[in-house]
């Protein structure tokens, strides 16, 4: 079976940006045969609103791509899309190299804060497998980190570069969280986009509506969305602006504990109000890098409490030793 066209937009390091092998993720994981199908062009694809196929689809995707073995998540969680969270990954790896002269450092000196690393696991997983580094994963919800420990558990590699923590407060994201002598290259977030259960369920209605399906039912337990997702994953009091204002002002706190902390912002109206928490809070320098999946328009925001001599320092301290993985692309400048 032949590959489709080279998807746009996607970063060019990433596994699938010319493609899915379907040969090949049938081959390592033939759970997903069932769910091929054969699309108008003639092409191999799954049905992507049904959740039983993306979730198969991107167990072959970590299994084949990077090395991930016994990938579960319980029902109704999150099931990203794994193409989409690789591209945010690759682009820090970009953002890093601006400060090391042009060379992505890996390994284990470099590492990175997952906020909201839920159940799938899948940012550690991936940045781990392409650059070596090492995750400190956080959520609220320890029913997520149960999961995430699970897949771990079958994952012995990955495992011993990952380590997985509960943040007990629901409005805590940095206050708390870290302990002494503990420094980050990174921090990274998939914020909560919506406001609201309510949010939730429209969005999902209109999503399911294009796609010609049965309506999701506001009386339903779960929204019926093909990637899934409940309860703190998917929304929060005002939303993704709200979570990430808090965020930048948290930052604050510990503005020399991160190097770059980062978030991916899915709303583009958002970004003038996050550029005036930036200001408020005083960093030193922020950026947009806008990313992209299909027609599909994201990006995240970065920004750092480090002048470039503190990078400069940092960089010699931690990063002397670090060899290029492949060529880097320079982030834009944050100008919403």
């Amino acid at each position: 079976m032949t590959a489709p066209a080279q998807k746009p937009g996607l970063h060019p390091r990433n596994k699938n940006a010319s493609g899915y092998d379907f040969a090949a993720l049938t081959a390592v994981a033939p759970g997903l045969v069932k769910y091929v199908i054969t699309t108008k062009a003639g092409t191999p694809s799954i049905d992507f609103a049904n959740p039983g196929a993306v979730k198969a689809f991107n167990r072959a995707l970590l299994a084949l791509h990077y090395g991930v073995r016994g990938w579960e998540i319980p029902a109704g969680y999150l099931c990203p899309p794994i193409p989409g969270r690789a591209d945010y990954i690759h682009h820090l790896a970009d953002l890093l190299a601006t400060c090391n002269k042009k060379v992505i450092p890996t390994g284990p000196n470099v590492r990175v804060l997952d906020v909201g690393v839920g159940a799938n696991c899948v940012y550690p997983l991936i940045g781990h497998a392409e650059y070596g580094w090492r995750f400190l994963g956080v959520d609220i919800d320890q029913a997520a980190l149960d999961n995430a420990q699970m897949i771990l558990g079958k994952n012995p590699e990955a495992a011993a570069a990952i380590e997985l923590r509960h943040q007990p407060v629901w409005e805590n994201i940095f206050v708390g969280l870290l302990r002494s002598g503990e420094n980050f290259e990174l921090s990274m977030c998939n914020p909560p986009f919506h406001n609201s259960p309510d949010d939730v369920i429209a969005v999902s209605q209109r999503k399911w509506n294009k796609l010609g399906k049965p309506g999701a039912q506001k009386s339903a337990a779960q929204p019926r969305l093909n990637f899934g997702g409940g309860g703190t994953e998917l929304w929060c009091n005002g939303g993704e602006r709200a979570f990430v204002k808090n965020m930048i002002e948290q930052s604050a706190g510990i503005p020399k504990r991160v190097m770059w902390f980062t978030s991916l912002v899915s709303q583009a109206d958002n970004l003038v109000h996050i550029e005036d928490a930036l200001k408020k809070a005083k960093v030193v320098d922020s950026r947009i890098i806008p990313m992209a999946q299909g027609q599909k328009q994201s990006r995240f925001v970065a920004w750092t409490f480090t002048g470039n001599g503190d990078r400069e320092k940092w960089r010699k301290a931690r990063w002397a030793d670090a060899v290029p993985a492949q060529p880097s692309a320079e982030p834009t400048p944050f100008n919403p």
